[in-house]
């Protein structure tokens, strides 16, 4: 899987020598840069040959083929042409391993989840053609510069700008569809009977955690947000902090992650980090959540599988909310050998070419919160009721959507309000 390390995404080519101008503009985190359009490009003066440098690294950061981008790039060949090569000149030429040309050449599936169809949208607004291109493939809705220095009130769904219209049409496709189910609230992975029946799934609480069970919770943490320059880890160890500081501004997610070496966690966190533009475009922050520390371990997952902030959680507090109070647990003979949905999910993550150990604590279960600014609660809470359960992404998005336009019409609220009532029902979504 390819590293957001912004570092390791524009290697020694073209682009590094423009590292500073897109610090400066703000371009400073791979998914942010993936989203460039022709328009942006042009606005920090971007040569031709660092146009086709950004299309050929972004094309393998989707196929986590990032390794070849050097080689590829000091051929002098834009992607298009690198596409039209025989298996045998990519191997010869290249070194690449006969599994990785076959990913290469496939244009249309990539190891990690892209971001919906709809944001591929050509600085001219024509539709995405097959063959890739830089000038027709580029996520335009959230990629304008001024769109990203807007103020989250002109991100309104109702405003009447061309760009909040494009952020709209760009999440329809990961907006809540007729005929799905919304899950609730609080919502879990199916418990369907383990080893024929022989054994059930642990039961799991259906009552969100109250806003007092996370209020004072004390976590350290041990890496910022990435940026380009920015040193892997946090050199001196931080103090404790409230965790309700980090969203008394502004909306949080925090994926609480059972193991940053497990397969299955470091999936999930790639694919909810790769889609960092939707949610800062909705003005939501992303924290990863550990409930040991390991240092190699947080140096293995960050900033390659997940570059936003990590938190240690001492107390298991995050965790024990999403059991209602206790830790969530399941053994590896009944959780995950002789759970059929546990093993697809294994699959699932081993698919999208994710690398695995086996160092940590990896029996409590982990899930998802979002909590709203201030004081007003958590949205949303989902429970990994099986090892390698991900929260639906199209749901997060929803709720995050929500959460945004709650507070453009009533304003940030100052106490805790009940979400439950007001955002989803068990059989469908109800209007604000």
């Amino acid at each position: 899987m390819a590293s957001f390390s912004m570092e390791d995404f524009v290697g020694h080519g073209a682009l590094k020598e423009l590292l500073p101008r897109l610090i400066e503009e703000g371009w400073d985190d791979v998914p942010t840069l993936k989203i460039m359009n022709a328009e942006d490009m042009d606005a920090v003066s971007m040569t031709q040959q660092q146009k086709d440098a950004l299309e050929m690294r972004a094309y393998l950061h989707d196929r986590a083929l990032l390794q070849y981008g050097d080689r590829l790039e000091a051929s002098g060949r834009s992607l298009p042409q690198l596409l039209n090569l025989s298996t045998s000149d990519l191997s010869s030429q290249f070194g690449m391993k006969r599994g990785h040309v076959a990913r290469f050449m496939d244009r249309k599936n990539a190891c990690a989840d892209p971001l919906p169809k709809s944001y591929m949208v050509s600085a001219q607004g024509g539709s995405h053609a097959d063959k890739p291109s830089r000038t027709n493939s580029m996520y335009k809705s959230l990629s304008s510069a001024n769109f990203r220095k807007m103020s989250v009130t002109r991100l309104s769904m109702r405003s009447t700008g061309s760009n909040d219209r494009s952020l709209e049409k760009s999440l329809s496709d990961l907006r809540i569809k007729d005929g799905h189910v919304f899950r609730g609230i609080v919502a879990a992975g199916p418990a369907e009977p383990r080893a024929c029946g022989c054994v059930n799934a642990p039961p799991v609480t259906n009552q969100i955690a109250p806003y007092s069970a996370i209020e004072n919770i004390s976590v350290q943490k041990l890496a910022p947000e990435h940026k380009i320059a920015m040193e892997r880890l946090v050199k001196i160890r931080t103090p404790p902090m409230k965790a309700s500081e980090l969203w008394q501004d502004k909306p949080a997610i925090f994926l609480c992650m059972r193991r940053p070496g497990c397969i299955m966690c470091r999936a999930e966190a790639y694919q909810l980090y790769s889609k960092k533009p939707i949610f800062d475009a909705l003005g939501v922050q992303l924290f990863a959540v550990l409930h040991e520390h390991i240092e190699s371990e947080v140096k293995d997952f960050w900033p390659r599988y997940w570059g936003g902030a990590v938190l240690y959680d001492p107390g298991m507090e995050f965790f024990k909310a999403l059991g209602g109070g206790k830790l969530l647990k399941d053994k590896f003979l009944s959780g995950f050998l002789l759970n059929p949905i546990a093993i697809a999910n294994y699959k699932r993550a081993k698919a999208i070419g994710v690398k695995q150990n086996f160092k940590g604590e990896g029996e409590i279960k982990g899930g998802l919160f979002i909590v709203g600014s201030g004081k007003s609660g958590i949205a949303y809470q989902f429970i990994e009721r099986n090892f390698g359960d991900w929260a639906p992404l199209a749901e997060v998005v929803e709720i995050c959507s929500q959460l945004q336009n709650h507070y453009l019409n009533q304003g940030e609220p100052s106490h805790e309000y009940e979400w439950s009532s007001s955002f989803v029902t068990s059989s469908g979504l109800m209007s604000l």
